[in-house]
């Protein structure tokens, strides 16, 4: 591959598939390689007008008749979490995240099987491997982070790491303006802890820490009882045909 091409992206057109999100659609998607010497800087500015990170590619929807999928951005600085949310982090007092460089180890692939089974088991990530999976996590030519949620031990407060069982995991980037939620998994048997929900409010307090103004939540899919949560972490700012629109309640 010359230099050029490497710098220089591509665009490519999926064929059409059944939408995972919305019942009779059909979905495509335009993409491109995140590779090279500026593929930061190119996934920054993909990720402005709505493309999401798989790997080393940029994708999003380019569906012929359906506009559904929306690429969301929580407003950290304005952000303040709703009643329940304040319980979901009382109840998930005893979990501390951890960010560090992306290394796949067994005991997130361990957590990330379990969690396919129970939740996503007809889904396209249904039969990933533990290389699959390794793959995902450190095939990143962008800045990427692993967040490792593990209960606490009597040690956190001076280590501020976890040292008991791992609960959760976020594959995280790192924007020049925020940080974009990749992909995240969790232990399914703590379902009552609504770990998701504790991810996205645990990344809006890290980004606000590091002075970034977003988190990116990738599409709020109205009508998707997958996607539809997203819409619930406000204020946020949603890409319209416009630009981004903030949105408030």
């Amino acid at each position: 591959m010359t230099q050029h091409s490497r710098d220089t992206p591509q665009f490519y057109l999926t064929a059409p598939s059944p939408c995972p999100y919305l019942k009779g659609q059909e979905e495509r998607k335009v993409f491109t390689h995140l590779v090279g010497a500026r593929a930061g800087e190119l996934n920054d500015l993909l990720t402005h007008g709505g493309f999401r990170r798989s790997q080393s590619i940029a994708y999003r929807p380019a569906c012929e008749t359906c506009r559904a999928c929306v690429s969301v951005r929580v407003v950290v600085n304005d952000f303040a979490p709703s009643r329940n949310m304040r319980r979901n982090l009382e109840l998930n007092d005893d979990i501390i995240g951890d960010m560090r460089e992306p290394a796949p180890t067994s005991e997130q692939y361990s957590v990330f099987r379990a969690y396919l089974d129970a939740r996503h088991r007809d889904g396209g990530m249904a039969d990933m491997t533990v290389l699959d999976y390794a793959m995902m996590v450190e095939d990143s030519h962008v800045e990427t982070r692993v967040v490792n949620y593990r209960k606490r031990d009597a040690d956190s407060g001076f280590t501020h790491r976890g040292a008991g069982e791992l609960m959760a995991v976020a594959l995280t980037d790192v924007l020049s303006d925020g940080l974009s939620m990749v992909y995240s998994f969790f232990n399914p048997e703590e379902a009552h802890r609504s770990l998701g929900t504790f991810m996205i409010l645990d990344h809006i307090a890290r980004a606000k820490a590091m002075g970034l103004p977003y988190v990116y939540l990738g599409y709020w899919v109205q009508g998707s009882k997958k996607m539809d949560y997203k819409g619930r972490f406000l204020p946020q700012e949603r890409l319209m045909p416009a630009g981004w629109a903030r949105v408030d309640k």
